[in-house]
């Protein structure tokens, strides 16, 4: 059996690829955000598993859903969506298509946890220490955490760096128990 990003990771790809060649990333990045966003609501949701429906109907009713936000050539890819029984893809969809785009920008979101609050000139002093080791633009998500004791633990995709007081603590008991 599939796996749902295994489903969606095509239509993600085509997607990315054509808002590129028409340069329209971001307007296709709110689009995909609208329509997954509608999508997960549960009232839609609901009516989007009702077997009296027809694939076109769903479509019509989730394009009517975001009217005047979409173009016609997003209408086409919900259409084709519908078609193959995939508008409940649609967040997948829109989450692949944001490591896409952040992957052609050559930017990544970390999360940054940290014992204290963070000044602007910390945030900026540690964003630009990442962007370096990264080699990649960082936009920074911090959150207070006062169970780290002291310092910060970073996630950046696979990356961790722990350089909390707790991390730091975690790894002196565990060299002293061996």
């Amino acid at each position: 059996m599939a796996t749902i990003n295994t489903l969606a990771r095509p239509y993600a790809k085509a997607a990315f690829e054509h808002a590129s060649a028409a340069g329209g990333l971001d307007a296709w990045s709110g689009m995909l955000t609208l329509a997954a966003a509608a999508v997960q609501d549960d009232a839609f949701a609901a009516r989007m598993r009702n077997p009296g429906l027809t694939e076109e109907r769903k479509a019509d009713d989730l394009l009517m859903v975001c009217e005047g936000h979409v173009d016609e050539a997003f209408g086409n890819f919900i259409r084709t969506l519908s078609e193959h029984d995939r508008l409940p893809l649609i967040p997948v969809i829109a989450e692949l298509y944001e490591q896409h785009k952040a992957e052609h920008d050559r930017s990544v979101a970390v999360e940054v946890e940290s014992a204290f609050e963070l000044s602007d000139d910390q945030q900026k002093t540690l964003a630009t220490a990442l962007s370096k080791r990264l080699d990649r633009t960082v936009t920074p998500h911090v959150t207070i955490n006062p169970a780290l004791i002291g310092g910060v633990l970073i996630r950046a995709g696979d990356l961790v760096i722990d350089g909390s007081v707790r991390g730091k603590l975690d790894k002196l008991a565990e060299a002293l128990k061996s």
